[in-house]
């Protein structure tokens, strides 16, 4: 008796073995090869095949999870650094030894404005072999640095040589050419507020690389936060560096001394309990904290009720006193969206009818807004405290949206799959979901979203999911972007969901997005079904012109009963010809046959009286009634073809006319 053929099993183990052990990519592939060699059957050799791809994908994304969790570890430590040097020339080393290392860049410096001469000088680098670059000095508004601060906002090049943006000179390209630079991204140090409502620039912190790059968004972002970090620590510094000049200067006044003291005193420990709150809330951060934790430090230190709002104005987090409601303070979104506007462009936080409101920015963008609820004044230990809060809060939800596009990322091969081929492994599917934490057993919404924008809509909708209290996954397929909403409601409204999501897509990405949705459907052959639907109402909503509308295929009229699986005839006949149809049962009345022959004959009186056997004053009499039972459009070009389309299927479905 023959023994029976390999199994695939110990490969497929084996797979999962590798993954715990964090092998790299050459053993995963291995295993195929082990499998073949081993004489493992055809058919389960490709499902070794197609486990080993989906083990290097996995492993992929952890590897990139891990290294952003790495990045914002990073990141967080410098905050504790800065926190806790007093010495401004160890201040801007840390910085620029820690801007190298998030970025993993070649090289890293800062320049600082010389008030005196005019202009800006090179005043750290690292990783620089250049003597001549690093004491270069530059004119103000000259190269990529100039434009950084001349604009208030972060510049990046892949290739500075050829990049005609900002104005090159004799001077810095010889530098920069010492130096071998090739890639370079600057960032401003942004402090207080100018006459311009810009934020002041009191530095241009670089990462540059000797080879040609693009810098991602994200790294931008990280390097912004790192920035406003370093703005702040290097505020505290000057003004620590003020009070000691303070006390010098007070030594001498023996008649004021005991004043001056009580007021250097008060400063200082107005700055020691800033830089204390600061530490605490970035120690919470740290801990695992989320924005409810940080909403509640915050309030607690400021002894004021606070809340926290999305970009849209939504509340994420508020800490109020007890027996409060939030809608009882009720803010009007676009007060609050122009409010945001000024602080994220003056980089402070502003006072407005008896609230402090305070931007929470990732370099350029608008995470999130805090809002203290606080009448009086604050003095500028307790702004610069509120201030630092907006600091920690961006790096928070920074880290939480690094989480979420990795998870959702993952998720979303999932979805794609299923839409791609459900029938193959519809058990498979479903398995897979549930180690993804997605129940496709359970109940969902599917909405197909379209946008002139598809970049920016597939990060819409990533803060779209993760933003609210909407439980689902994003996945771009086919060029539009499929949600997947789990819903606990059999009879969820398909249409209102897709009219919420396509506003507030909308305002995400500042543009109309056309969303159409059907279900709820559960199981992966449903769900691709309901993709399938939803795909053609949103092909029948572009041709309709409903552009920027949200909507499902019931509340496409008779092109719904064209588009749709379920085919609901007797619903379509009822939504249009109900009330004729009623009218007729209760009082004998022959409304629905009138109709059909006045359609019948053209819209003509004439042959509609022949055709009906009455007099034409009897056909206009019941028109008229028609009219008051449907509206006065129901002769309307489109509206009549509805109502003929109505008669045609009563008629086919057994409606009786009476004559």
């Amino acid at each position: 008796m023959s023994a029976p053929p390999p199994s695939a099993a110990p490969h497929l183990r084996r797979l999962l073995d590798l993954l715990t052990e964090d092998a790299p990519a050459e053993a995963l592939g291995a295993v195929s090869s082990e499998a073949r060699a081993a004489g493992v059957p055809a058919g389960d050799l490709a499902e070794v095949e197609r486990a080993t791809a989906t083990a290097l994908r996995i492993r992929g994304a952890l590897r990139q999870h891990r290294r952003r969790e790495l990045q914002l570890t990073a990141l967080f430590d410098t905050a504790g650094d800065l926190a806790a040097s007093r010495d401004l020339d160890d201040v801007l080393k840390a910085i620029v030894r820690r801007a190298r290392m998030l970025l993993g860049t070649d090289t890293a410096y800062l320049t600082l404005p010389d008030e005196e001469a005019g202009d800006t000088y090179m005043r750290v680098t690292d990783g620089s072999v250049s003597v001549l670059f690093q004491r270069l000095r530059l004119e103000l508004g000259e190269g990529l640095g100039g434009l950084v601060a001349q604009t208030a906002s972060p510049y990046a090049t892949p290739d500075y040589r050829t990049d005609n943006r900002f104005r090159h000179t004799r001077n810095i390209n010889a530098g920069v050419l010492d130096e071998g630079l090739v890639a370079i991204l600057g960032v401003p140090l942004l402090l207080g507020s100018s006459r311009g409502g810009t934020g002041k620039v009191i530095g241009v912190l670089f990462a540059a690389d000797r080879a040609p790059r693009v810098f991602s968004p994200d790294e931008v972002a990280l390097l912004c936060s790192l920035a406003a970090h370093a703005a702040i620590a290097i505020d505290t510094a000057r003004a620590l560096a003020d009070t000691r000049s303070a006390l010098d200067e007070l030594a001498g006044a023996n008649a004021e001394l005991a004043e001056a003291n009580a007021a250097v005193r008060e400063h200082s420990a107005a700055m020691q309990r800033a830089e204390e709150a600061h530490d605490r809330l970035t120690d919470l951060v740290l801990r695992g904290g989320d924005v409810k934790d940080v909403a509640t430090a915050v309030a607690g230190l400021l002894d004021s009720p606070l809340t926290i709002h999305d970009p849209g104005g939504r509340p994420l987090a508020a800490v109020l006193p007890d027996g409060a409601d939030l809608a009882a303070d009720s803010m009007d979104a676009g007060w609050l969206a122009e409010t945001a506007e000024e602080s994220r462009t003056g980089a402070r936080a502003v006072h407005r009818d008896g609230r402090w409101i305070c931007a929470v920015l990732a370099g350029q963008e608008l995470l999130a807004q805090l809002v203290l609820h606080q009448r009086r004044r604050l003095d500028d230990s307790d702004r610069r405290l509120f201030e630092r809060a907006a600091v920690v809060t961006g790096l928070l939800l920074l880290l939480r949206r690094t989480v979420a596009e990795t998870e959702n990322r993952i998720r979303g091969e999932l979805i794609t799959d299923l839409l791609t081929d459900a029938e193959r492994d519809p058990a498979g599917l479903a398995e897979r979901g549930r180690r993804l934490g997605i129940d496709l057993d359970r109940p969902h919404l599917l909405l197909v979203a379209e946008a002139g924008a598809r970049d920016k809509l597939c990060a819409a909708a990533l803060r779209y999911l993760f933003g609210g209290d909407i439980h689902g996954v994003s996945a771009e397929h086919a060029g539009t972007v499929v949600l997947l909403v789990a819903c606990d409601d059999e009879d969820a409204g398909a249409g209102d969901a897709a009219r919420a999501a396509a506003a507030q897509l909308g305002q995400l990405v500042q543009a109309p997005v056309t969303v159409a949705a059907t279900g709820p459907a559960r199981g992966p052959r449903e769900l691709a079904a309901a993709h399938r639907e939803a795909a053609r109402c949103l092909r029948a909503m572009r041709v309709l012109g409903r552009t920027g509308e949200g909507a499902c295929v019931d509340e496409l009229g008779f092109l719904g009963v064209v588009l749709g699986n379920a085919q609901d005839v007797d619903g379509f006949v009822n939504a249009t010809l109900g009330p004729l149809l009623r009218y007729d049962a209760q009082r004998g009345t022959h409304l629905v046959r009138t109709l059909s022959a006045y359609f019948g004959a053209g819209g003509s009186l004439i042959r509609a009286k022949d055709e009906l056997h009455v007099h034409v004053n009897t056909v206009v009499q019941r028109l008229e009634r028609i009219q008051v039972l449907l509206g006065r459009d129901w002769n309307e070009p489109a509206r009549a073809l509805e109502l003929q389309l109505a008669l045609r299927l009563n008629l086919l479905a057994g409606g009786q006319e009476r004559s």
